[in-house]
């Protein structure tokens, strides 16, 4: 049987709406002792981040005060320690200024969030962090991930690392997933004004916890307060093991971790040496091994001497310098030979050399580099060095001789490309591309031994062909190109084919004309 349904009237419907407004006001209703505790809650965090606060201060000012007296060894950990209370402040001020954004949406204008009135609006927060366009949700999200990540970076211990990750995360707790909200919703929307403002207090109070952490790591690494020694050694630290004879041997004599309001007593050979600042030198006019050897007294807290033995050896040599040929054993006339100097112990650019007038040029590229381009072939040439010493003078480290000899003749070849763009060089006695050799505009010569790779210029050259009764067909090019003949001749070249290039005459650097022994066989592929 069909059941029939009886039609609800207007007046019940909006009874029933009413009942259903009502029920969800009475489950939204929160509690005063509920709300109180909210406001003991916030009150509690508000006093222990304060303090927290004076703590980092605190610690701030111990980092200033130790980069007044040691800016070199403090300087990386001042700036981290900066960087962390500009972080810090940053998130913490954000915090402050939402707290204020909620209180005056619950309470007007004049709205407090220390001393909130309305303290179970629904609205306030949701509209501050929530609302299209203008809530403050994903900003306080990005910050918090920001500040977390940055701080991690400064935290090594587990247990730290943890308690932080954990203090700051944004993920929604597993348990509550299911209500689809993201961090932000899931916080504040419909949250009491106080509950909101309660969250607030304790981001700042785990933001003020976080950068008291790092900054005890911080304090740490430079031993902030730790002015203990273990262990005292008196040392000998010379400007040079290796001296020059006719030069000086320094060196600085000094007690590590000594006390700077004493200057401990130094003997050499068993006689006191007077010095301001442990700095000793003597001159050295014979070569050997020597051995300066003393001891150093020094006054304890009760009044007592301590003796410190100290032993350093040094060698004297003879003056001396490395000349050397970066790329031969020879100099070439007419060529710029790259050539090296340097000398133990002397910085580059205290190094100068020199060669006789008329013998060439010689010219430094003030790093240890010098250009060498011998004049005349058959007559030595004599490299002379001379080095700035720590006393500002001028000495002579010895002449170095090389052989001057011209340069030898290149080989000709012809310089083409392969089929990835790259530079070949052709040196006959194998099959060659007739496409190659039609693409190529003529010869090049070089001295190209692995070695060396100089190049020549070509004046002129012949090829040479054979006909089909063996007739010779020579061809003579002025310059290095290919003449227009000689490419006909290619045209008519077929596979097995052969000629020849020969009396090829080049002119090097050395501005030498010569003409090369050597000739090229080319055979057609």
């Amino acid at each position: 049987m069909k059941v029939k349904k009886q039609r609800v009237s207007p007046r019940q419907k909006m009874i029933n709406l009413m009942y259903v407004l009502l029920m969800a006001m009475l489950a939204l209703n929160v509690s005063s002792d509920v709300l109180n505790g909210f406001t003991l809650v916030d009150e509690s965090l508000s006093k222990s981040s304060v303090n927290a606060g004076k703590q980092n201060e605190a610690l701030y000012k111990d980092f200033e005060a130790f980069m007044a007296q040691n800016p070199e060894k403090v300087r990386e950990w001042y700036n981290r320690a900066t960087h962390v209370k500009k972080i810090s402040d940053s998130i913490y001020n954000l915090a402050d200024k939402l707290k204020v954004r909620i209180a005056k949406k619950a309470d007007g204008a004049d709205g407090d969030y220390r001393n909130l009135v309305n303290r179970e609006d629904l609205e306030a927060a949701t509209s501050v962090m929530l609302a299209p366009g203008t809530g403050q949700g994903q900003v306080l999200y990005d910050a918090i991930t920001k500040y977390r990540e940055e701080i991690l970076t400064m935290v090594t211990d587990s247990v730290q690392r943890a308690i932080i990750e954990s203090s700051f995360s944004t993920e929604v707790p597993r348990r509550d997933i299911s209500l689809l909200k993201n961090w932000q919703e899931y916080h504040f929307e419909s949250m009491p004004a106080i509950a909101a403002i309660t969250l607030l207090t304790k981001l700042q109070n785990d933001v003020r916890y976080a950068e008291g952490e790092v900054l005890h790591t911080l304090a740490r690494n430079i031993d902030v307060g730790d002015v203990r020694v273990n262990q005292i050694r008196s040392l000998v630290i010379p400007t040079s093991r290796n001296v020059v004879r006719g030069s000086e041997f320094s060196a600085q004599i000094i007690l590590a971790a000594v006390d700077s309001t004493q200057r401990p007593q130094i003997y050499i050979d068993d006689k006191l040496f007077e010095t301001e600042n442990g700095e000793y030198s003597r001159l050295c006019n014979a070569v050997g091994d020597y051995t300066l050897n003393g001891y150093m007294l020094v006054n304890d807290g009760a009044g007592a001497q301590t003796r410190y033995d100290f032993s350093q050896k040094y060698t004297v040599v003879e003056p001396t310098a490395t000349v050397s040929a970066s790329l031969m054993n020879v100099l070439y006339a007419g060529f710029e030979n790259p050539v090296s100097i340097s000398v133990p112990g002397v910085a580059a650019n205290k190094i100068s050399a020199s060669i006789a007038s008329g013998k060439g040029s010689l010219k430094s590229d003030g790093k240890g580099g010098y250009v060498v381009t011998p004049s005349q072939v058959g007559e030595d040439i004599v490299i002379g060095v001379t080095a700035m010493n720590e006393e500002g003078r001028s000495q002579s480290m010895g002449q170095y001789s090389f052989r001057v000899r011209q340069l030898p003749n290149p080989t000709p070849f012809i310089e083409y490309k392969d089929k990835d763009g790259n530079t070949q060089r052709y040196r006959g006695g194998t099959a060659f591309s007739k496409q190659a050799l039609m693409s190529t505009d003529g010869i090049v010569a070089a001295i190209d031994d692995g070695l060396l790779n100089i190049g020549f210029k070509v004046l002129s050259f012949e090829t040479v062909f054979y006909d089909n009764m063996g007739n010779a067909i020579p061809l003579l090019s002025q310059g290095a190109n290919f003449t227009a003949r000689q490419k006909d001749m290619f045209r008519n070249l077929s596979r097995g084919k052969r000629f020849y290039i020969s009396h090829v005459k080049a002119i090097g650097p050395d501005n030498v004309e010569r003409l090369l022994p050597t000739s090229l066989e080319v055979i057609i592929n």
